[in-house]
């Protein structure tokens, strides 16, 4: 086999595949218009009602707690990552975390997710896992440090800072996180009064969801 056909067999094979990456990006939903309503968020997407509600049954972060974590980390956009830094100014260069997706988890602690509960086939570009891990993530703050699930304020300073910083006060010294964390609080607080007007919408709306199958 000549050179030029292997080259272009390989040329081919990564324009196929940056072709299947992007089209993923594609097929991903738009983040949603109106984003400081969940009323909203849920009637463009009504299967991150379902998504939520599911990580709430298994770990027990409310609903609006998990979508205001998700509104600060990605405004619901499904593949984004830090911006790369410039060398010398100019020239793309490396990104300052791995920071990836909806919950903007990083590498390790999403790599600890999969080994515990996830999957590898888990992805963080996709709501349904993005939810069940900020869940999962909770839960093991509200195990390490005692913080309560129902604090969105604390629990965000230790996703932020992780478990180990924010046991040793991190956070105490960044008053802008500690600007963040009282901001996704509000938004949490804002997403519960919203969602308490029109939750029923979302809770029997699946074909095979009536009666007791709801999510009551």
């Amino acid at each position: 086999m000549s050179n030029s056909v292997i080259t272009s067999g390989k040329r081919g094979f990564a324009i196929m595949l940056v072709l299947g990456l992007s089209g993923c990006a594609a097929f991903s939903p738009a983040p949603p218009s109106h984003q400081d309503n969940l009323c909203e968020v849920f009637r463009e997407q009504p299967d991150w009602y379902d998504d939520a509600r599911d990580s709430y049954d298994k770990w027990g972060t409310p609903i609006w707690t998990q979508m205001a974590f998700i509104k600060r980390e990605s405004s619901y956009q499904s593949h984004i990552r830090p911006p790369r830094t410039k060398l010398w100014g100019f020239i793309p260069w490396k990104r300052p975390s791995s920071a990836y997706g909806y919950p903007q988890a990083q590498d390790p602690v999403w790599d600890e997710y999969e080994d515990e509960v996830g999957g590898v086939f888990a992805s963080r570009s996709d709501m349904q896992d993005a939810t069940d891990f900020i869940g999962w993530y909770n839960a093991r703050t509200q195990r390490m440090t005692g913080v309560s699930l129902s604090n969105p304020e604390h629990l965000y300073l230790a996703y932020h800072e992780g478990q180990g910083g924010y046991q040793r006060g991190s956070y105490r010294n960044k008053p802008a996180v500690q600007r963040v964390a009282r901001e996704v609080s509000a938004t949490a607080s804002r997403y519960r009064a919203q969602l308490s007007s029109c939750e029923a919408e979302f809770q029997c709306d699946g074909f095979f969801e009536f009666g007791p199958f709801c999510k009551a």
